[in-house]
């Protein structure tokens, strides 16, 4: 259980259990020994289990959660179900009893149905919504997990970057450059600088407590390492837990004038914008998603057509006051308005959601899943999202001793496997595969002896480093960190240079003074170290080539004890070797140190520039992270949808171009391209940011590559993209990625890389951090696209037809010059109740069609009413109605006597007997009519009977297709079964229906049921025709190469010749000038 607020016991700063004294008045070792932690490998799992069932879960008391009460108003109070309201009070208005009572079931139906329904997928956005809110890096069994913050106990280890939310009230043990804004607990502006090492005495305010960083503040700067010791009310957030969630208020604010007072007009206008807020409300057109407000304003333009037909029945009787006449109207006008519509939506979105996570993806905005169907184009990172991030380093050059190979390893965190090799040679000398080259396998005492530069080399990759890479308990080799850091920490440990070798235990050689972490402006990270013995300073950095080359004066060119001057002659060297390693896939980045004299004790603070300047180039280390198995597919799946995919990396453009090739990205035709279109494909940051925006808009493509992206190069690529009308998802995980994930149409953020402030700023969080997730995302948007088009498409189709078959049925007139109705009140009641809101439910989780990726993406503009569905909806309504006004007149003239009796929509009589089978057969047609269309609907263009179109079951694979979806089926077989107690069952089938049970009209049925069967199929096919020719018109792609459908307008997007052709012809004119 939450703890509950006001717990009088609690004193402020202590633990959820009391410590000896607060945590910020102890040293940290302290704190771990009272609390049973260990600052390495942190809780078991099953310790962590027992601390939660004990302490509860670290969560704010947040409400009553799903409220069943508001739930049952929400079904009672709405539009739909006042109309209802309405026309049962109008029943019993006129004494009609019988209807009144079926209305008023249908009332109760649809309440118990829509709040069981309703209930489940609250739920269901409950719990998805405890996974979409934030998540902690903590340590387990020694390994670095990412959790829900809701299961953090007191005990466990967490590490913090920026742009992280503190997820509970922790005491700091490491803190570099780390700062937090705490302006939400202690109304500060400025962030906080925390000390790790400081003690404070206990009755120290929140504000003065610099060694604990507390929950729900954000890190704004640096990183940290401390220990949980309050979670959920215990924490200092919690004793303002109720100003947090304090609820918005309903009523408009009144416009006040500068001294406080207000016209009277102005409390007249805010009451009517507060009224009017109200209406829309109930009305749903100014809540939920932009699909549930359009359904709700649809559902409002039909209420408006439903009363203009009950005022067309009414006129067709001349306004007469039977009760009869006045009951049709009233359901006619029913019959207009799709009662189960905005439940079912809430449902299938529901539902939707809840299988997305089970496919890696939460979602955090619903807005979103109607965005996903409509993607034309997925920006996404490389590093952990199109690649495994599974990083091992491959080769390592220093200029002065050449290159070092790491053999291949089954065990990437484990440095004792894998052999170490060492040649001469630079990387540009040496092939793209391991080979003799690379030398023999020697042993890493063999590499080091008298080897200066290597040991120089050795203390760059380890210090400049945040990874952990230990041995467990068990003896398994454990990793965490940033995976680029890991794999470079693996590559020291393997010559026993691990960072916890030198700066860990009684006596540790070395300790760190200041931090610079990653940024992504400047592309490195520095770190200052003191020697311990000696108290000599060392600046060590890495990072991108460039960057640090830029901050370079110096190398290690030979053997000499003295560095050589970086002139532009080694400077390009340098370059060529990073090429070399960059086309081989790997990711490059550069080493370099210098010493350091300035100050550093005190308050003296650390400018980067400062720091980062005449450093020693010591060499390149190249790491390869292989890109995912499924990745190759997932692009080609993306081509295949019509969805183009770009890369946007920080990495260099020739690791950047490798990847992409081998995922697809880049086509593999490009010599076939004109030579203006080539360039644009693959661009540097800085390139891309030095055009205006009209220069990137004359652009032939968008670049499918940018390397040493920026985050601003995000920003401006999406506002390329919405200038181009492409609707864009953009990936990313820092805190930088922010405006670029906003800017998106839809944002994915990372759910195991991801900083809390990408995460807040995201419409999605991929679980897996896998790209195939996003195309997951995207199958599941457009299924769900798919599956509301069904179920509106089926609602309005069976309006349609209800209402045409009504209508046109005034003219079947009386002696009396009254109208003989084709269907009775109830009957049209009970079509409503029986196919609409079951089978419409069904079709919100029908799974997705086979070719729902072979389709271009969806219009948002046009949004679910295409063409296609307005033409499906009258062709289908007017073809229910045509067969069922058929039958009508068919058993009423064809077989029968044509006598329309008198008061037949009263009363049963011997003259009415015809009029009642004729009914009833009307009744049984559109009851199976509606039915079978929801199966037809399945599939909007495929034949019912062949909805998998690469199956062998030639005639039998329409039963599988009907039994895959149990809840359908058992909705439409549920509607066919029950019409037979209402035409057979004595006193409900005359008095309460006004049909008789039917004989040999089962015929006129069964036929027409084969021709509305026929009909459909016939309109299906006539659609697959179209669109078969339509596609061929346009087609250039083929199946071998689904990338061509979406790379084919590159061959036709400039004037200029073809690379190959340049080639060519620049060849010919050298051969000619040697000629002449």
């Amino acid at each position: 259980m939450t703890e509950k607020i006001g717990d009088t016991n609690h004193v402020s700063g202590q633990s959820n259990v009391p410590l000896s004294l607060p945590p910020h008045s102890l040293s940290h070792k302290a704190v771990t020994a009272e609390l049973g932690g260990n600052e390495d490998d942190g809780l078991s799992g099953a310790e962590a289990r027992t601390r939660l069932e004990l302490h509860g879960r670290n969560e704010l008391d947040d409400g009553p959660g799903v409220q069943p009460v508001k739930i049952l108003i929400r079904q009672v109070a709405n539009a739909m179900m006042l109309v209802l309201i309405l026309a049962m009070a109008v029943s019993f208005g006129i004494r009609s009893w019988i209807e009144g009572g079926v209305v008023t079931a249908v009332i109760i139906l649809n309440i118990i149905v829509g709040f069981v329904q309703e209930f489940n997928a609250e739920k269901t956005m409950d719990s998805l919504r405890s996974l979409s809110s934030p998540t902690a890096s903590a340590v387990r069994d020694g390994k670095l997990d990412v959790i829900p913050t809701g299961e953090l106990v007191p005990g466990d280890m967490v590490e913090l970057k920026t742009g992280d939310t503190v997820p509970a009230d922790i005491r700091l043990i490491e803190a570099f450059n780390f700062e937090t804004d705490e302006a939400l607990l202690t109304g500060e502006s400025l962030p906080v600088q925390k000390n790790a090492d400081a003690l404070f005495k206990e009755d120290a305010g929140p504000g003065d407590r610099l060694n604990v960083a507390f929950s729900s503040s954000v890190v704004t700067k640096g990183r940290a390492r401390g220990i949980v010791f309050a979670t959920g009310m215990k924490t200092e957030i919690g004793s303002i837990a109720t100003a947090l969630r304090a609820s918005t208020k309903k009523r408009r604010a009144v416009k006040r004038q500068p001294d406080g007072t207000a016209l009277p007009h102005r409390y007249l206008e805010a009451w009517s914008l507060t009224a009017g807020d109200f209406i829309g409300h109930f009305l749903g057109v100014n809540v939920g998603t932009p699909l549930q407000r359009k359904l709700s304003k649809l559902a409002i333009l039909l209420f408006g057509v439903a009363v203009i037909c009950a005022i067309i029945v009414l006129a067709a009787n001349s306004f007469s006051n039977n009760s009869e006449v006045i009951i049709y109207a009233v359901a006619t006008g029913l019959s207009m308005i799709p009662a189960s519509l905005v439940v079912v939506l809430t449902i299938t979105m529901a539902a939707g959601t809840k299988r997305m996570v089970q496919r890696h993806v939460i979602v955090r905005k619903l807005d979103s899943l109607e965005a996903l169907g409509a993607v034309t184009n997925i920006c996404s990172d490389k590093t952990g999202t199109l690649t495994q991030g599974r990083m091992m380093v491959k080769r390592a050059w220093i200029p002065s001793k050449g290159t070092y190979s790491v053999g291949s390893s089954s065990e990437p965190f484990n440095p004792t496997l894998g052999d170490l090799m060492h040649t001469s040679l630079s990387p540009d000398q040496l092939g793209k595969e391991d080979s003799e080259a690379d030398g023999a396998a020697s042993a890493y005492e063999d590499l080091l002896r008298d080897n200066l530069p290597l040991e120089q080399y050795l203390n760059i990759a380890s210090f400049a480093n945040l990874a952990h890479v230990h041995i467990s308990p068990e003896g398994k080799w454990i990793a965490r960190g940033d995976p680029t850091e890991i794999a470079i920490q693996v590559f020291a440990a393997r010559f026993n240079w691990n960072r916890e070798r030198f700066t860990k235990g009684e006596n540790p050689a070395f300790s760190q003074v200041a931090e610079f972490p990653f940024d992504s402006n400047v592309k490195r990270m520095s770190v200052v170290f003191a020697q311990k013995d000696t108290g000599k300073q060392m600046v060590f950095t890495k990072g991108a080539v460039e960057r640090v080359l830029e901050s370079c004066i110096s190398l290690s060119w030979d053997d000499s004890s003295q560095p050589t001057e970086l002139t532009e002659t080694l400077r390009d060297r340098i370059l060529h070797n990073m090429e070399a390693m960059a086309s081989q896939g790997l990711r490059v980045l550069a080493l370099a140190s210098r010493d350091y004299n300035g100050a550093t004790e005190g308050d003296i603070k650390l400018e980067r520039a400062d720091i980062e300047k005449d450093l020693i180039f010591h060499g390149l280390i190249g790491i390869y992270d292989p890109p995912r198995r499924e990745s190759e597919s997932a692009v080609k799946e993306c081509h295949r949808a019509g969805i183009c995919v770009h890369m946007l990396t920080g990495d260099h453009p020739g690791t950047a171009r490798a990847i992409a090739a081998q995922v697809g990205i880049l086509p593999a035709q490009l010599r076939h391209m004109a030579k203006d279109v080539v360039d644009a494909t693959v661009m540097v940051a800085s390139q891309f940011d030095k055009l205006s925006d009209d220069e990137i808009d004359n652009l032939p493509v968008l670049p499918l590559v940018i390397a040493r992206c920026t985050p601003n190069t995000k920003v401006r690529m999406i506002e390329a993209l919405h200038r181009r009308k492409c609707f864009a998802a953009m990936t990313g995980d820092g805190v930088n990625d922010s405006p670029s994930l906003k800017r998106a149409d839809v944002g994915i953020a990372m759910g195991m890389a991801g900083s809390d402030v990408a995460k807040d700023a995201s419409d999605i969080v991929l679980t897996d951090d896998n790209f195939a997730s996003i195309l997951n995302a995207v199958e599941e948007g457009r299924r769900m696209f798919d599956n509301i088009q069904k179920f509106v498409l089926h609602l309005l189709s069976e309006n349609i037809a209800q209402a045409c078959t009504l209508l046109i049925g005034l003219a079947f007139k009386d002696n009396t010059g009254l109208s003989v109705f084709p269907l009775a009140p109830v009957e049209i009641l009970w079509v409503i109740m029986i196919t609409s809101g079951m089978p419409d439910m069904g079709l919100g989780v029908e799974v997705a069609a086979p070719d729902i990726m072979d389709r271009p993406p969806q219009s948002l503009k046009t949004g679910i009413f295409t063409l296609e569905v307005m033409l499906d909806m009258l062709v289908y309504g007017f073809w229910m109605a045509c067969l069922c006004l058929s039958a009508f007149s068919l058993v009423l003239f064809g077989f029968g006597d044509g006598n329309l009796g008198q008061g037949c929509n009263d009363s049963y009589s011997e003259e009415c007997d015809t009029v009642f089978r004729a009914r009833a057969t009307t009744f049984v047609c559109l009851t199976w009519f509606a039915l079978f269309l929801a199966w037809e609907m399945v599939n909007m263009r495929r034949s019912f009977f062949r909805m998998q179109p690469k199956s062998k079951k030639y005639f039998t694979q329409w039963m599988h297709d009907i039994w895959r979806n149990q809840f359908l089926f058992w909705a439409i077989i549920a509607g066919f079964v029950t019409i037979f107690p209402t035409l057979y069952i004595p006193v409900i089938n005359r008095v309460v229906f006004k049909h008789v049970g039917i004989t040999w009209e089962w015929g006129i049925v069964f036929v027409e049921s084969f021709l509305f069967f026929l009909g459909v199929e016939a309109w299906k096919w006539a659609k697959r025709v179209y669109f078969r020719l339509r596609a061929a018109g346009k087609r250039v792609g083929t199946d071998e190469d689904p990338g061509l459908s979406v790379f084919s307008r590159y061959l036709t997007l400039s004037t200029q010749p073809t690379t190959a052709v340049a080639d060519e012809e620049k060849l010919f004119q050298r051969n000619f000038s040697k000629v002449v």
